[in-house]
């Protein structure tokens, strides 16, 4: 019997490039996207943020689909081990091992089932079936079809870990956390603040803005805000913060192009007032990219002064100046440089070490972040922190200060750095942080903000003054 395939018809070579097409065209629809970022995500070290920047900025989507791509991409991370629990329990056969394409078609299918109300079940079902028959044939998108449809059957009847039993992987499962970070938190902070925190990780995202007060006023933002019925409310730990309640296009705002707000959290606007930067002064601020708290020193000094912004890769110092120039500061010098090596011969008054961190308290913006770090990487980190902060006592004026400051709620990246610091270095004292800023944002004498307790992302800072 002859194995020679049968040449193609016409028919048969009009119909490949269709189908080669259908699947190319599937994957430019927001949900096709969507699968594909994931996918994407799932089979490298980047994180989601990026690959989804990158994405959009090459797409041509409408505003509308845009908002659906970032939604069931950020939505699907943040509720992964919640989602996969589920699917594990309905798959036939290992979940974790079916093809990437077909797990994430159904991923952005439950979490479109479980946490967005106003898309009917069936179209999400539809939708992620489509994009499997398109890509990977009838058979695959069967599994899916039949999958989603018995969960959508049986919803009511989810069985989840027993929290009598074992509540770290009640929590974990619940709200989505590794079980590592869960059981840090209990023991921290107890049952029931550990989880009003990992729920408040869950939270979707604000923007917060800064108003740039040598161009505006609250008020004025707030008026402005208001006529563009805009959804908006101040921080309750920052009065020149605003929180706006739904994500926008921040770039296309006016007030931002004219440079009358700045992106950044109150936490962060927080640290800045905790240096308490003065007119004339001279700042240097060793890691300082993409320079919102550089642009917030200027802003307090009223541009008289000066402030140093380095960073050490060279590609990222044109956000600094981009943010400087739209702000109206003339007084910022971005400059390349290693932190950790860094000399001057004019000493600063204010020695700004915004330091690198795991960014374990911006779960809700990044939640890929719980899942790609490991209680390793907290330990691995304080080394770079120490050698930042140590190389900043030599850079710093006497009488002058160090703020040292982190996005993390992790001790060991914290107030242990900050003792550290204090024994290595007994010409430095700690002055307490309620001395600048409300008592229910400090602790300790160091600034430490929750995102379950203060609305803003968990940060942590510390003035440090040289003697």
């Amino acid at each position: 019997m002859s194995t020679q395939q049968a040449p193609l018809t016409d028919r048969d070579e009009q119909a490949a490039p269709r189908i080669e097409d259908s699947a190319s065209a599937v994957l430019q629809t927001a949900r096709g996207i969507a699968v594909k970022l994931l996918s994407r995500y799932e089979n490298s070290d980047s994180y989601i943020d990026k690959l989804l920047d990158g994405e959009l900025r090459r797409s041509e989507l409408e505003p509308a689909d845009r908002a659906l791509v970032t939604e069931l991409v950020n939505g699907t991370v943040r509720w992964q081990s919640r989602i996969d629990w589920v699917l594990t329990g309905f798959y036939h056969g290992e979940f974790a091992k079916c093809l990437p394409l077909v797990k994430n078609a159904l991923r952005i299918a439950l979490y479109q089932m479980m946490f967005l109300s106003k898309i009917p079940a069936p179209a999400a079902i539809n939708e992620s079936v489509e994009i499997v028959k398109r890509i990977k044939g009838e058979r695959h998108a069967g599994i899916v079809n039949g999958v989603l449809r018995n969960i959508l059957r049986n919803v009511q009847s989810i069985r989840y870990p027993d929290r009598q039993e074992n509540e770290v992987l009640y929590l974990s499962v619940h709200t989505a956390h590794p079980q590592w970070l869960v059981r840090r938190y209990v023991e921290r902070f107890g049952s029931e603040q550990a989880e009003a925190l990992l729920t408040a990780n869950n939270n979707r995202p604000m923007i917060t803005l800064r108003v740039n007060t040598l161009k505006t006023s609250v008020q004025s933002v707030v008026d402005q805000l208001t006529a563009a019925e805009i959804k908006h409310e101040i921080s309750p730990i920052h009065p020149n913060s605003i929180m706006m309640t739904a994500l926008r296009d921040i770039r296309g705002l006016q007030l931002f192009q004219d440079g009358h707000v700045t992106v950044q959290d109150a936490s962060a606007s927080l640290a800045i007032i905790l240096a308490d930067p003065q007119p004339g002064m001279t700042i240097l601020d060793l890691c300082a990219a993409p320079g919102g708290k550089a642009v917030h020193a200027a802003e307090l000094m009223k541009n008289q002064g000066s402030v140093i912004a380095l960073e050490k890769h060279e590609s990222k110092l044109r956000f600094i100046q981009d943010n400087a120039e739209r702000a109206g500061t003339s007084v910022i010098s971005a400059q390349q440089g290693d932190a950790r090596e860094y000399t001057t011969a004019t000493l600063a008054d204010i020695v700004l070490v915004d330091a690198p961190c795991t960014g374990m308290g911006t779960l809700s913006k990044k939640p890929d972040i719980k899942w790609r770090r490991h209680i390793d990487d907290i330990r691995k980190m304080t080394i770079t922190q120490k050698d930042i902060l140590d190389h900043a006592a030599s850079l710093v004026k006497q009488g002058g200060r160090i703020i040292y400051s982190t996005c993390t709620i992790e001790p060991e990246e914290n107030i242990d750095i900050v003792r550290w610091f204090l024994e290595k270095h007994p010409d430095f004292n700690l002055e307490p942080a309620d001395t600048y800023l409300p008592e229910s944002v400090c602790k300790d004498g160091c600034m430490q903000t929750l995102p379950h307790v203060h609305r803003s992302d968990g940060a942590f800072a510390a003035r440090l003054v040289k003697r």
